[in-house]
């Protein structure tokens, strides 16, 4: 199986259906089943009993651990972390009995932010660049970037560095150094990279 991908490891329970791109030093760990039309970037870490696919986009330097199934019309940009357990929906308003594979809303989550364990992130939704979404948090609109966000639903309760720390009132990351500011519209920016 993983013969087909240039240096990626594939464990032997997981299954990658074809056609499929599979980015070097990517890694899929035991019982996982990436299905067909996936692009996923070098260097990413795919944990136990993960499912992704069909044309799921995943970027570079990704670590998505057990438990998450990501569906058509997620995309996650270089560098996004997953906690065990987080879910992706598909659709606003599901039912059984209901065929909604046409009504399934694209769900992109940009570079650098973190999803925390049992978080809850609904379709349609984009989360902001290196934002970082509370353990147990349910999203249910756009998050900006760099927001912390907690709660059902989730409301901003701060600010995160690039770093992953959160800020405090001078908005200056106490690990890197690096300044951010609020801007008018209640996002927040940096002043330095």
């Amino acid at each position: 199986m993983a013969d087909q991908f240039e240096d990626v490891f594939v464990h032997e329970s997981s299954y990658v259906d074809e056609p499929c791109k599979i980015g070097a030093g990517t890694r899929i760990w035991h019982f996982s089943h990436i299905l067909k039309d996936c692009d996923i970037g070098s260097d990413c870490i795919i944990g136990q009993n993960v499912m992704i696919g069909p044309a799921v986009k995943i970027g570079k330097k990704c670590k998505i651990q057990n438990n998450v199934s990501l569906y058509r019309g997620i995309e996650l940009e270089d560098g996004v972390f997953c906690a065990p357990s987080c879910v992706f929906t598909n659709v606003n308003n599901p039912r059984a009995e209901i065929e909604r594979k046409d009504e399934f809303r694209p769900t992109l989550v940009k570079r650098g932010s973190s999803i925390g364990a049992n978080a809850t992130i609904l379709c349609g939704c984009t989360l902001g660049e290196y934002c970082f979404i509370g353990a147990g948090a349910v999203v249910t609109n756009d998050v900006p970037a760099y927001a912390l966000m907690a709660g059902v639903p989730a409301k901003r309760i701060g600010w995160m560095s690039k770093a992953g720390v959160k800020l405090g009132d001078d908005l200056v990351c106490p690990l890197k150094g690096d300044r951010y500011e609020e801007t008018g519209d209640g996002h927040l920016r940096p002043l330095s990279t």
